[in-house]
């Protein structure tokens, strides 16, 4: 899980590239080497790199069930049965696995709860949520709960020039658009929806069921996802 900086993740990882990747013939520097394969990491002592002994085990854990098939980065699993299978290895938590299903398979409805960033962010007045609190409060989110993880971390971001959640262009300043909580199928969330407000963001994505749309406030808070059906 959260056990790592991603300037430390990042930096681990270089290491491992540059010492058991696969080197490329006339590549660029720094893009020199293929990622190691799960054989080259299912013998590999990264401690050797500057990784924690049971890290270290984790990661030879994993080549070793992705090469005899207890695990796989198959697209066409399901999100509980591909929890319940990383889960089962030594050193992989609930977070790492609903991570590895949101980044590397794409599932929509992936929500690693015990995120403290997520736990934060979400919460009304700043006070990190439980796990369980968190959980709780997306359940009204299904089957697009990854959608909200995304829009969630970037309400996180320290830059005051990004709009709150999403942070880029497509994410709009709209004061005149009618007062959040009219969205029909609207999903109510943090702060209560008669407090004052001077300004609503809207993000709008679209999705097999229709338009998602995502509502923060001024100070980046998550306050309301709906589904306006197409």
């Amino acid at each position: 899980g959260q056990q790592v900086s991603v300037a430390a993740a990042r930096t681990l990882a270089a290491r491992l590239v540059q010492r058991w990747g696969t080197p490329l013939a006339q590549a660029p520097a720094g893009l020199d080497r293929l990622f190691p394969t799960p054989a080259a990491l299912a013998q590999a002592d990264t401690t050797a790199v500057g990784v924690t002994r049971a890290r270290a085990e984790t990661i030879r854990g994993i080549a070793r069930a992705v090469l005899d098939g207890r695990v796989a980065l198959d697209r066409g699993q399901t999100l509980d049965a591909c929890v319940a299978r990383w889960t089962a290895l030594p050193g992989i938590g609930e977070w790492t696995a609903h991570y590895i299903a949101m980044r590397a398979l794409g599932h929509t409805d992936a929500f690693p709860a015990a995120d403290l960033v997520l736990r934060r962010v979400a919460a009304p007045d700043g006070t990190p949520l439980s796990t369980k609190a968190l959980a709780a409060l997306a359940e009204a989110w299904h089957p697009w709960r990854a959608y909200a993880v995304m829009q969630l971390w970037r309400a996180a971001s320290p830059n005051p020039r990004r709009s709150p959640l999403a942070g880029d262009e497509a994410f709009r300043e709209e004061p005149d658009r009618p007062p959040a909580g009219s969205c029909p199928h609207h999903q109510p969330t943090g702060k209560p929806m008669n407090s004052p407000i001077d300004t609503l963001y809207f993000d709008t994505l679209p999705s097999p069921l229709g338009v998602l749309t995502l509502v923060a406030d001024a100070q980046g808070h998550l306050r309301e996802i709906c589904f306006e059906h197409e």
